[in-house]
Formats: C-alpha cells, sequence, structure tokens
C-alpha cells in the first residue's frame, strides 16, 4: 500500500483531510537505462501485496504482458506490523530470492535512514538488494512502453500511443475520485470530509457506468491501462470498501453495467486470477484498527456471483487487440485455494 498521511489543510482545530504521501523512490527502469535502471531480464524484483490495489495494477500489468519469466514476484503477508511488509509466507519467514524479512531492509539498502513509509509495490535491484522505484503510477507505465523487448510474443498494448492523452484523463479522473476517493471516504476525520469524497465517489461511478453502458471498456476497443487501473478498486469494492470505508450508496453488484463491466475483466486471463479475496479482507479489516478495532473479519459477501455471465461481450470490443490472452499461471504464483472464488 502507499504510505498514508493526514496533513492540516486550515488550523489545527478545523477540520483535517486525507493525504495520500507521493512516491519517494521514483527512479525509472527504462530500456536505456537513463536512470542508471536498465531494463534486464532477471536483475529485478517486483514485490507486492495481493490486499494492495496499487500493487495490483503491477500484478495485472505483468500477467498480461507476459513479464514472469523476466521480473520474478515476492508476495508479502497481507498483515504488517511495526517494521510493515514482511516476508512470513516464504520458508524461514525470508524472501528466498532477496533474503530478507522485511521490505524495510531493501528501502534501507537504498537510502539509510529514510524516514517514510514502506509501500508496495516495490522493484528492488536483486544483486544490490537495494529498492529501485515505488512509484505505483509509474511502474505500470514503464512495464508497458519500456520492459517491450521482454514482452511475450502476442502480449497486447496496454497504453497505446494514439489513446495515451484519452486514457491519461480518464485514469486521472479514476484515481482522484475512486482509486484515492474511497480511501478519502474510509480515513475522513471529519464529517465534511467523507461526505466530500462520497459524493465525488459515486458521481464519478455514475459518469463511469454510463460511460460503459455503450461501450466494453474505458477507452478505445480494447483493454489498456485505464481498465487495469479502474478494475483493482472496482473488485474490492463490496467485499471491503462498501462496509469497512463507508462508500454505501450501493453495493457494486447493484450497478448493472460496473458489475457486468468488472466481472468481464475479472473473468478475462490475467485479471481474476491475480485477485486473493482472503488477503484483501484479512488485511483491511485486521490492519486497520483505527476503522475496526475488534479485527473481526466479516465472512461475507457472497463471492460466487463473479463467475457469472456478463454479456458484455456482446457490445464489442477485442480484450488483447491485435495480441492473446495471457498463458497459464506460472507455477508458485497461483492465488491460494482460500483466497479465490469457487
Amino acid at each position: 500500500m502507499v504510505p498514508l498521511n493526514t496533513a492540516d489543510q486550515e488550523t489545527p482545530r478545523e477540520r483535517k483531510e486525507f493525504r495520500r504521501s507521493a512516491p519517494h523512490f521514483a527512479d525509472r527502469i527504462t530500456a536505456d537505462g537513463r536512470d542508471g535502471w536498465p531494463v534486464e531480464a532477471g536483475r529485478y524484483r517486483l514485490v507486492v501485496s495481493r490486499a494492495c490495489p496499487w500493487a495490483s495494477r503491477a500484478l495485472v500489468s505483468r500477467r498480461l504482458l507476459g513479464l514472469e519469466p523476466a521480473l520474478s514476484l515476492a508476495i508479502t503477508d497481507p498483515i504488517q506490523d511495526e517494521r510493515s511488509w514482511r516476508f512470513t509466507l516464504d520458508p524461514g519467514a525470508r524472501d528466498p530470492v532477496l533474503g530478507i524479512g522485511f521490505l524495510s531492509e531493501a528501502y534501507d539498502a537504498r537510502e539509510t535512514g529514510y524516514p517514510g513509509g514502506v509501500s508496495v509495490p516495490a522493484v528492488v535491484d536483486v544483486p544490490s538488494g537495494q529498492l529501485v522505484t515505488n512509484d505505483y503510477h509509474r511502474i505500470t507505465l514503464d512495464l508497458a512502453t519500456e520492459w517491450t523487448a521482454l514482452h511475450r510474443e502476442g502480449a497486447p498494448d496496454l497504453y497505446p500511443e494514439e489513446h495515451r492523452a484519452e486514457i491519461d484523463e480518464v485514469a486521472e479522473g479514476i484515481y482522484r475520485d475512486v482509486n484515492n476517493g474511497v480511501y478519502r471516504a474510509g480515513f475522513a476525520e471529519h464529517q465534511h470530509s467523507y461526505d466530500d469524497a462520497y459524493r465525488r465517489l459515486f458521481a464519478r461511478l455514475d459518469e463511469l457506468s454510463e460511460r460503459l453502458a455503450t461501450r466494453r471498456y474505458l477507452v478505445g476497443d480494447t483493454i489498456t491501462e485505464a481498465d487495469i487501473r479502474l478494475f483493482t478498486t472496482l473488485v474490492r469494492f463490496d467485499a471491503v470498501y462498501h462496509g469497512h470505508f463507508k462508500c454505501n450508496r450501493n453495493k457494486l453488484s447493484e450497478d448493472p453495467v460496473l458489475w457486468g463491466y468488472v466481472r468481464d475483466l475479472f473473468q478475462t486471463p490475467g485479471f481474476g486470477d491475480t485477485v486473493d479475496f482472503d488477503h484483501i479482507k484479512r488485511h483491511y479489516y485486521q490492519v486497520h484498527t483505527n476503522i475496526n478495532p475488534r479485527r473481526i473479519v466479516p465472512l461475507g459477501p457472497d463471492l460466487s456471483g463473479w463467475l457469472t455471465p456478463h454479456h458484455r461481450e456482446e457490445l464489442g470490443g477485442r480484450p488483447f487487440g491485435d495480441g492473446t490472452a495471457p498463458g497459464p499461471v506460472p507455477d508458485g504464483e497461483a492465488v491460494p485455494e482460500v483466497g479465490r472464488v469457487a
């Protein structure tokens, strides 16, 4: 997750507003290596939490582009402790490639005494053990545009040049009011802040529902970066944001258009096969003790609807454009049964 900050917007006695910290480590891994980090198969390790929507963007992009052989994957425990993301899911509670127990060790290797939060997604340089970047916004764009020499045959173009301006515009509204909007509502410290976030969230969702009523995907007729960014929030909506973050005007499953859209993506290879509902629910309900102090994880909602027919193919569209679907999930990367939709 991206570190969360609250900062005074007026005076200490007036309302506080939720703020999301900007990534501190924004180096880029590029084809020409201009930041000192050239694209190179096997050199880097992507560290994610399956609970985190920002990290899930990178998971989906990596799958769709077929970068699994070139960019290895580390999955953290969904429950953080005082040292943040930890590798307790691995034998010996240490990442088998990086040899560390906590992601903070890669941050410390890069910058001693770094005072900020430890966030995912993060890309770590395996030879040095140093963090390269935690820029969740840029990571997926670079996977799509800078890592092309390592893409699988048939990889889709997730950030087509002719649509980039529109993708950026749509994605900015999604980020402000939906991706970040659910957090602004959930972590609001005053009624005014919550009301504003809630209204903006549902106004944007209504706008997106109207947009998607006559088109299968957000921009053009193929899956793009914009769809990935919206999916990672929508897939968590009924499970955590509706109740836990009080985003409760309606459930996503009560909006026929958005429910069909997100099920269409969920059933597309590369999307639903990266989603772990067990990690998602345990993280939100057990880590956010200021919201849920008793740390009780709800048993619902019923997940069986995710696999029901969506009929979105009737709108046309070509999910992968001129490309093809990704292959099976690599060995060792499948979501455990407890987190999958039955």
